[in-house]
C-alpha cells in the first residue's frame, strides 16, 4: 500500500486551506464575564486561626498534564523536525470506508490522548516501533507508524483533527526524549498498560520500562 506523509504539517506553514490540499505523503497510515455586585466585592474578614488557601492549590485529577520524564530515564535526546497528521484522507489518501482506515503500520489503531499516550510515526532505522518518547508541547508518544516522507531525524504525531494539527502543531523543531527503545513491535496490550501506567501515575513509571511491555 502506497505511504503518504508530511505533506499537512509542511502545509501548515504556507496556511493554505486544508481542502486545496492533495493526498499528501504522511504516515502508512495510510470564561464568561460575571457581573459582581458591590457588597459582594467586599472581602470578608479573615477569621484568626483560618488556615489561608495554599497558592498553589492542587489541581482535579484530570487536568494535571503529564509529567516529562525524570532525567535517569532519559536514554538520549534527539533533535527533530515533528510534523502533524490525522486518519483522514489529506494526510493519507484513505476516507473512513477503506478497510485500512486508521490502522497504523503495526497493525494498532491510532490514537491521541495528551493524558496517556498517544502513536506517531518515525523512521525504524532511527525510532523503531515500540518506542516511547517524551515530546514536550504533545506528551508521550509511541512509534506505531512509518511514512514514506517520514526518514532520518523526523517524526509525525497523530491528531484526531486537521483543525487540532493547525491549531496545537504545525511543523515544529523539538529535541524529544526517549525514555525505551522499541523492539521492532507495538501492539495494543503495550498501549493499553503504557496509557494505564501514565494515566495513574502522570508520567511512565521506571518499572514499566525496564520490562517487556
Amino acid at each position: 500500500m502506497e505511504d503518504t506523509a508530511g505533506q499537512l504539517g509542511s502545509s501548515i506553514q504556507k496556511q493554505s486551506p486544508v481542502g486545496s490540499q492533495q493526498a499528501g505523503s504522511a504516515s502508512r497510515l495510510g470564561g464568561s464575564s460575571r457581573v459582581v455586585r458591590p457588597d459582594a466585592a467586599v472581602k470578608a474578614p479573615k477569621q484568626e486561626g483560618q488556615a489561608a488557601k495554599p497558592k498553589n492549590a492542587v489541581k482535579a485529577p484530570g487536568s494535571i498534564p503529564v509529567a516529562a520524564p525524570a532525567p535517569e530515564q532519559i536514554i538520549t535526546s534527539l533533535k527533530v523536525t515533528a510534523t502533524g497528521y490525522t486518519a483522514g484522507y489529506e494526510s493519507t489518501g484513505k476516507t473512513a470506508k477503506h478497510p485500512e482506515y486508521g490502522i497504523t503500520y503495526s497493525g494498532v489503531k491510532v490514537r491521541r490522548d495528551k493524558n496517556a499516550v498517544s502513536t506517531i510515526a518515525a523512521d525504524p532505522k532511527v525510532l523503531p516501533l515500540g518506542s516511547i518518547l517524551y515530546i514536550p508541547g504533545y506528551g508521550y508518544g509511541i512509534v506505531a507508524d512509518t511514512g514514506s516522507a517520514i526518514k532520518g531525524r523526523k517524526i509525525d504525531l497523530y491528531f484526531s483533527t486537521t483543525k487540532q494539527v493547525y491549531k496545537e502543531w504545525g511543523k515544529k523543531s523539538v529535541v524529544v526524549q526517549l525514555i525505551k527503545r522499541g523492539d521492532g513491535k507495538c501492539t495494543e496490550s503495550m498501549l493499553k498498560s503504557l496509557g494505564h501506567a501514565i494515566q495513574t501515575y502522570k508520567a511512565v513509571p521506571q518499572y514499566l520500562l525496564e520490562e517487556a511491555i
